[in-house]
């Protein structure tokens, strides 16, 4: 079932038909039902769409139905559509729990307009619900975050902190590390958890459209994703909610330097410098390869589940030449690697997977010792004690591959 989905209802088969064709041309799907027993089959607590329902039918009506839709999910949207005498009952339907009602013959842009925003709504409840799931399923820094390195710990311990403290968030990490999943799971921990999450691109938000986000996140997180796109004149608007009393938890997330950006005048620096309070940086895979097998592993078995086949079996040979790259589009790289894996097609990801293994251990050594040096803030005798190494023996490996520590400081 699509987020589009309308369930259209009504006795007359020329008007389904007709509101059918005009939801279609607008791009919602919809399906159909003649009658209150045909209708209520598809009514249920899982049902990702909303219900439009002519008032007037034999047997069982549109307040019958409404009556059902409430009683199987009260948050369940039902438009009314009401002939020229209906309109008191449709007052009273307002009155009993309907989202809205129209009156016929009803104006294609407002019947797409009241839907549009029903629909809204309802995607709304359900990502909240499959969110409070997560949170009453266990941990979900350990759940969602994957990875046995220490910079893996340590990113979950930081997101168990920054959670438990109820303030803005900024949450930095190269392209396709995960910013959205790190800020999804420090909402799940944190006091909003059992308000809304909503996510929005701030490249698209407007002042107007930042307001009503603000109050569609109401006693719950906002996230604005890649904030560094926020206009300038919106930039100002949030500051000003953010120095008030009240509203909703705000998360950023960018994979932008967003203090270079405020350095150079490209981002509000008073802004900046009340996200960065709370920042939470996720690293790349590049500085934790360890991590790469069991990410690889957790995501085929992900991808075989998805596409309805048997996992297959990821050998040594094959996670090696995986650690051996540096995955510039991180996770969803290796994600779409194993996409490709599971279905048996060719990874052009890997372009050095004929290789010897002489060249394929260098190119895993290396990556060790990027990792060590990350992990240490760039200080090289505090990454060849980690990795239990004479100095000598540390520094001449960085010096075979061109490896320079101060490059690794933060």
């Amino acid at each position: 079932m699509t987020p589009e989905t309308v369930l259209v209802v009504d006795d007359d088969a020329a008007v389904r038909e007709a509101l059918s064709q005009t939801l279609e041309l607008r791009d919602f799907v919809a399906i159909t039902a003649g009658s209150f027993i045909e209708a209520k089959d598809h009514i249920a607590p899982e049902f990702a769409g909303v219900i439009l329902s002519d008032i007037r039918m034999p047997g069982r009506d549109g307040f019958h139905l409404l009556g059902h839709a409430r009683a199987v999910d009260p948050e369940l949207p039902v438009i009314l559509l009401t002939g020229e005498g209906d309109i008191p009952m449709a007052v009273e339907a307002m009155g009993q729990g309907a989202f809205d009602f129209l009156e016929k013959p009803c104006a294609p842009e407002d019947l797409a307009q009241v839907l549009s925003r029903a629909l809204q709504t309802r995607g709304l409840v359900l990502e909240n619900r499959r969110l409070k799931t997560q949170l009453e399923t266990g941990d979900p820094a350990a759940r969602m975050i994957f990875g046995t390195s220490p910079l893996a710990e340590d990113l979950r311990a930081r997101v168990r902190s920054v959670a438990r403290t109820g303030a803005e968030v900024l949450v930095t990490g190269p392209p396709g590390a995960g910013v959205s999943k790190v800020a999804e799971v420090i909402h799940l921990m944190s006091p909003q958890a059992t308000g809304p999450f909503v996510r929005r691109p701030a490249a698209a938000l407007n002042a107007v459209g930042l307001s009503q986000s603000l109050q569609a996140a109401s006693g719950g997180t906002l996230f604005l994703e890649d904030v560094d796109a926020l206009a300038a004149e919106v930039q100002y608007s949030l500051l000003d909610r953010l120095e008030g009393d009240g509203g909703p938890r705000l998360i950023a997330g960018t994979t932008a330097d967003l203090g270079a950006a405020a350095h150079i005048g490209g981002f509000n620096p008073e802004l900046y410098y009340r996200l960065e309070v709370m920042p939470v940086r996720i690293p790349a895979l590049s500085e934790r390869p360890e991590d790469i097998p069991v990410l690889f592993r957790h995501y085929v078995a992900q991808a075989a589940e998805q596409a309805g086949l048997p996992s297959p079996e990821v050998t040594p040979d094959h996670l090696a030449r995986l650690m051996a790259q540096d995955w510039p589009g991180n996770a969803r790289s290796l994600m779409s690697a194993a996409m490709r894996f599971v279905l048996g097609m060719p990874d052009e990801s890997e372009p050095d997977a004929e290789l010897g293994l002489s060249e394929q251990m260098a190119r895993v050594e290396r990556s060790l010792l990027v990792a060590a040096l990350s992990r240490q803030n760039g200080r090289a005798s505090a990454a060849a004690r980690a990795l239990k190494l004479p100095r000598k023996t540390f520094y001449d490996k960085l010096a075979r591959y061109g490896i320079r520590a101060e490059d690794y400081r933060r």
